[in-house]
């Protein structure tokens, strides 16, 4: 659990008093009475700073995003030898996270729609990151975008089957088993091409995840018209042809 924050900043210690009420005492806790309370301050302060309780529970998600990214970017190599071995490291950073902190965890998910939160996009740009390497090294097996949806469903619902199993039948080999199965959805075994997919979409799918966001090369124009023609290429796994 987080440690309070000593601050003097009105709307840090509401959010920081409203994590403690929720790890302590779940949702119902988080009264805007009891926060105002535990911050030592009147309520009519939580409508000012957040709106309404809504409000405040999405500060506390971005409070609980930022204090995630903190601990992604700590264990964070940004050339890794291993990228499969990085993806594993990765989803389990995700998890531990989500079983340690199961409250603060569900509040996030159910911000994550937002859109809005900085430290959010900013943890799944390390995401898509993981991803654009895997890709560029030959090692994804499906396409970037399905591959970041594979890694970030089975991660929260590793998490949810975690809290949702009682305590003495809860087993950690399951947490190993839907690890090794996401990786073995989105990755290959080697990084080479496999005979039942055409060669053009797996090259296509290593350039396009290799191609920088700025060229001078290229207008705006060609780098549009390049990643579109990349994208149908990545997206032509071999389907057999007539």
């Amino acid at each position: 659990m987080a440690t309070r924050d000593s601050t003097d900043n009105p709307r840090r210690r509401i959010v920081e008093a409203a994590v403690e009420l929720l790890e302590n005492g779940g949702p119902d806790a988080v009264s805007t009475r009891a926060v105002a309370a535990a911050a030592g301050m009147q309520p009519p302060a939580i409508y000012r700073l957040f709106g309404d309780k809504e409000g405040l529970l999405e500060a506390v998600a971005e409070h609980g995003y930022a204090q995630f990214l903190e601990r992604k970017r700590a264990q964070l190599d940004p050339a890794p030898q291993d990228p499969v071995e990085d993806l594993r490291r990765g989803w389990d950073t995700v998890v531990e996270f989500g079983v340690s902190r199961p409250e603060l965890f569900a509040v996030m998910n159910r911000a994550t729609g937002l859109g809005s939160d900085a430290a959010h996009r900013s943890g799944l740009e390390i995401l898509h990151g993981r991803v654009r390497r895997l890709a560029a090294g030959g090692w994804l097996r499906v396409d970037e975008e399905l591959a970041a949806q594979i890694i970030q469903a089975t991660g929260q619902g590793a998490v949810t089957t975690w809290h949702s199993t009682p305590a003495d039948r809860r087993n950690p080999a399951l947490l190993t088993v839907l690890r090794e199965s996401m990786v073995a959805a989105v990755t290959r075994a080697e990084p080479a091409i496999p005979a039942a997919e055409s060669p053009p979409a797996a090259a296509a799918r290593a350039l396009r995840a290799a191609l920088p966001d700025d060229s001078d090369v290229l207008s705006d124009a060609e780098q549009r018209l390049l990643r579109e023609w990349l994208t149908r290429l990545a997206a032509d796994g071999g389907a057999p042809r007539a």
